[in-house]
């Protein structure tokens, strides 16, 4: 029977965390006359005479131990005081369960702390034999004294050794007092050992001493504390995960006499969180950025130091070119390219194939095995299909006998239906080999690994064809001209952005002039590019007519218009590009180094800067323009007379914006650079990306600088003719002597036909002012110029025809010609090669 000294019964229950009852002892059914039959699965708050204390359910919902004096029901329906004692326990499922002993309140007296729960002695405190331990003033039970032989039996071989995980009490002096079956299988020894000692005498290992440490602290302090413990006990290859309870052991006055240790062994859950922490950093870390190369280490990384000692990653030939993954022949050999490798050793030196070589994987290797199945495999050192794959390469062979590689995983990667390649995981640190759940976690990076490769793959091929077609675009070299000096950059944004539509020209026009040309459609990928294309080669065309800036500009706004209005919202879905209409900005200048006359027009672009040659720098005030695309807007054109040396810097926005499209900070930075000393031009060109480019461009940057010359004199003609025809003899005379101070006789005869047929044509269907001009620059250059607005076109003479003949013969005889219009009328005009070019 449950009794204290006394000789009054004392009732010890359990209960779990819903209040349902678990254990009834003997002494509880003395106490309040319910059977283990009428108790045992049933609410303990049936035997309730009123509702517990406030305090004493705050503190059983908090989980925390609780003792006063509440009020029973006795199974005759009387109220019963007693003195409640609820100490919470926790299961190793995470479940807590609630032990309850009760007793008849009496005045006791404090005594030290009792035996160990199995029964025997005290370690320290009053001996047994003195009888203030066991008795109070009135002969009773001290307050303190513990519980009854048979309580005790119960808690010693219920309560504690009944308990799924290992429990031990310790002194104030933290010297172990008792123990139950599972801290003694835990420590290897009996509980008749361990009485007495100390943790760090029981244990002695690093991970174990820290637990003294906290032992002391919570006799000192009477806080409980939670500690984890990491340990390895002798003769296992894997640590084990402790989540560990120290606990004070109280009188009901509050009173510190020792402390409790329970130890959960956590190790599944450890390493189940530890491989979702892998899986959350292979999520985090994997696939930030669209290259292949850079996402393939990024998985060699991750893995590498959270579960492998060394991972390689080895990527189809096809697949490191961007292009589409080519499954090998049956029975072939498949060709990989070693692009990522990570170890826990410096330099890889286990890696066997370094980074960037060709390697191949025959059909019954476990690459080839894993990449056909689909699924990832575990291998160990002594697997004959392993050593087979070794044998094939020297080095790989000398690698796994060299760093004792015990185990390995081999996993395909594959996205979307298609193999890209083959990842390696070895263990040869760590001593454990690779199980199943390594095999799973592995599989499930390899997994998101391989659809961040191909996504960067596409990427890749997406980009290479809208750089090829925009670089194909733009102009391959600076044509042959002696207007202006020029030097040029084009640089594509960054991969987050993909290709934009920027680009630049420089065309050679008639009469020696050149146009320059900047523009920059909106968007980016391939339908920017392709749109660049076309608005390029539209310019071209309308620059071919010369027609002045501002009617180029007209010309191609309503080009913009009429693409965006055919290709509508569905010409657009197909295409990476933003819904809305397709715009575009441009600037437009025309450059006549006879004059130095240079005429600009643009549509919405950023405003040209200009530096003079005595280092005066100016952003030409031009009217803004509407952008290429909205249609029905005027553009205006600007004429401003340069002297010769002057540099002209034309530009997209990328090279002055920032991250906040600020434009402000970008100009004042451009001025402070081309205000800075006289360069060369390609050295300029350099110093201004480096000066203004930003770490991470999100557009792409155009720059084109030109330096004007000038022809002079000596390299130009003129000669005002009256409308008489007899002034054509006095024209190609007045010609042959100039070409004879060029000393160009050689071209005489050709040019004085040219000259007779223009100025005849002139004089015949044109009006006066008519104006002779013969320029040498890299060609020689004849022009007539009148009054009259109407062009010449050339027709072919019938057989007995007396006129039609004259321009057919000029285009025989002349490298190109054509005409234009001018303010006052129009030019016609005719190239012809020097000679000796």
């Amino acid at each position: 029977m449950d009794e204290d000294a006394a000789g009054r019964p004392v009732a010890a229950a359990s209960l779990d965390d819903q209040g349902l009852v678990l254990a009834w002892s003997e002494g509880a059914r003395l106490m309040l006359g319910h059977s283990r039959e009428e108790t045992v699965g049933r609410p303990g708050a049936a035997l309730l005479a009123r509702p517990l204390p406030e305090v004493a359910q705050r503190s059983m919902d908090l989980g925390r131990e609780w003792h006063g004096e509440i009020l029973l029901r006795h199974r005759t329906g009387r109220s019963v005081p007693v003195r409640l004692r609820a100490h919470p326990l926790q299961g190793a499922d995470g479940t807590r369960h609630w032990f309850v002993i009760a007793d008849e309140p009496a005045p006791r007296a404090p005594s030290a702390l009792r035996a160990p729960l199995t029964g025997r002695a005290p370690l320290t405190g009053p001996a047994p034999s003195d009888p203030s331990a066991a008795t109070g003033p009135h002969g009773g039970a001290g307050a303190g004294a513990g519980p009854s032989a048979a309580t005790a039996g119960l808690l010693g071989a219920w309560a504690l050794d009944q308990l799924p995980f290992p429990v031990a009490v310790y002194d104030e002096q933290v010297r172990a007092i008792g123990v139950n079956e599972q801290m003694e299988r835990l420590a290897g020894m009996p509980e008749e050992a361990m009485l007495g000692l100390r943790v760090s005498d029981i244990v002695p290992r690093s991970g174990i001493v820290e637990l003294e440490r906290l032992q002391e602290q919570v006799v000192r302090t009477g806080q409980t504390l939670h500690h984890r413990i990491y340990d390895r006990s002798p003769g296992e290859t894997r640590d084990h995960a402790w989540s560990v309870f120290v606990f004070p052991v109280k009188e009901p006055d509050g009173r510190v006499h020792g402390c409790g240790v329970l130890a959960f062994d956590d190790t599944e859950q450890h390493w189940a969180r530890r491989r979702l922490a892998v899986l959350s950093e292979a999520g985090t870390r994997i696939g930030t950025t669209l290259d292949v190369t850079r996402t393939a280490q990024e998985l060699a990384d991750v893995a590498v130091g959270m579960f492998a000692d060394f991972v390689g990653v080895d990527l189809l030939e096809d697949v490191c070119r961007g292009e589409e993954p080519q499954e090998p022949q049956p029975g072939g050999q498949a060709h990989f390219r070693r692009v990522a490798q990570q170890s826990v050793l410096p330099g890889c030196p286990e890696a066997g194939v370094p980074i960037g070589d060709a390697d191949s994987c025959p059909p019954d290797s476990p690459p080839a095995r894993a990449l056909a199945t689909g699924r990832a495999a575990r291998y160990y050192a002594d697997d004959s299909f392993l050593l087979r794959w070794a044998l094939a390469r020297p080095e790989r062979e000398r690698s796994i006998t060299e760093y004792g590689v015990h185990s390995g995983m081999v996993v395909p990667l594959q996205a979307r239906g298609a193999n890209l390649g083959f990842a390696v995981f070895l263990r040869h640190r760590t001593q454990e080999p690779f199980d199943d759940d390594d095999l799973l976690l592995a599989e499930e990076i390899a997994a998101r690994a391989a659809v961040a490769v191909d996504n960067a793959r596409r990427y890749t091929r997406e980009r290479a064809t809208a750089i090829t077609l925009q670089r194909s675009m733009l102009p391959h070299g600076v044509p042959r001209q002696s207007a202006v000096q020029v030097a040029s950059r084009y640089l594509p944004a960054g991969p987050r952005a993909g290709v934009g539509g920027d680009w630049f020209d420089v065309i050679p026009l008639s009469g020696a002039r050149v146009a320059l040309v900047v523009g920059d459609v909106v968007g980016h990928g391939l339908h920017a590019s392709a749109t660049m294309g076309r608005l390029r080669t539209a310019v071209r065309t309308l620059a071919d007519v010369d027609l002045p800036p501002d009617e180029l500009l007209t010309h191609l706004d309503d080009l913009v218009v009429r693409l965006d209005t055919e290709e509508g919202p569905e010409g657009r879905g197909e295409i990476e590009h933003p819904v809305g209409e397709t715009g575009a900005t441009c600037l437009y200048a025309v450059y006549d180094p006879v004059s130095r006359i240079c005429s600009l027009a643009r549509a919405g672009h950023p405003l040209p800067a200009l530096v003079t040659p005595d280092g005066r720098f100016e952003y030409l005030d031009l009217p803004a323009g509407p952008p290429l695309g909205v249609g029905g807007l005027p553009f205006e054109a600007v004429e401003i007379e340069l002297p010769e040396g002057t540099l002209l810097a034309l530009y997209t926005d990328g090279l002055v914006e920032n991250a906040e499209h600020d434009t402000e900070q970008g100009m004042q930075r451009l001025r402070e650079v081309l205000s800075g000393p006289h360069r060369p031009l390609e050295q300029t060109c350099d110093t201004v990306l480096k000066a203004l480019r930003p770490q991470r461009p999100t557009d792409d940057i155009a720059l084109l600088l030109a330096r004007t010359r000038a022809l002079d004199s000596e390299h130009v003609a003129t000669w005002d003719l009256p409308a008489d025809p007899a002034v054509v003899a006095d024209a190609r005379r007045l010609v042959s002597r100039r070409l004879a101070a060029w000393e160009l006789e050689e071209a005489a005869f050709t040019t004085e036909l040219v000259v007779s047929e223009l100025v005849t044509n002139a004089i015949r269907h044109a009006s006066p002012p008519i104006q002779l001009r013969l320029i040498k620059d890299t060609t020689l250059i004849c022009e007539v110029s009148d009054a009259s607005s109407t062009a010449p076109h050339l027709r072919r003479a019938r057989t007995f025809d007396e006129g039609g003949r004259g321009l057919l013969l000029v285009a025989q005889l002349t490298q190109r010609w054509g005409t234009r219009q001018t303010p006052t009328g129009k030019t016609i005009w005719a190239e012809q090669p020097l000679p000796g070019t």
